[in-house]
């Protein structure tokens, strides 16, 4: 049982971690995040929009209580993410070396061992809220 907490805090460390320390490039227009974007298209909303839904998602990956909401919100905005690098961005981006895919292939699976983790979390939200 500690191993399980042990790892659980580990992985929700990790992907709240890197999904915060992006949102001074997001929150602050650096130019490499408006290039990003703007080659997405959406520029400047869905920069901040993402900035915005990324710091809910780390701050709920960082409570227990709502670890398994974070984990799903976490896969959804890593699954934008990774799609947007590999149709559009392209996996490298401005000569990163593609340090920004692999930080969100590496978000993604850490939201995604977290919602395994945190599952019995969601069946007490549907009790909650009586969507049993």
């Amino acid at each position: 049982m500690k191993l399980k907490l042990i790892i659980s805090w580990l992985l929700r460390i990790v992907a709240a971690v890197i999904l915060l320390q992006t949102l001074y490039f997001k929150f602050t227009a650096h130019p490499e995040s408006v290039a990003i974007f703007s080659k997405l298209g959406v520029e400047p909303w869905g920069r901040i929009g993402t900035g915005v839904m990324e710091l809910i998602t780390g701050i709920l990956l960082l409570v227990p209580a709502t670890a398994f909401i974070g984990g799903i919100l976490g896969m959804g905005l890593m699954s934008g993410a990774i799609g947007a690098h590999v149709f559009v961005i392209g996996i490298e981006s401005a000569g990163d070396g593609g340090q920004l895919f692999a930080y969100a292939i590496i978000v993604f699976v850490c939201c995604f061992l977290i919602a395994i983790m945190h599952r019995r979390q969601a069946t007490a939200l549907a009790h909650k809220l009586k969507l049993k």
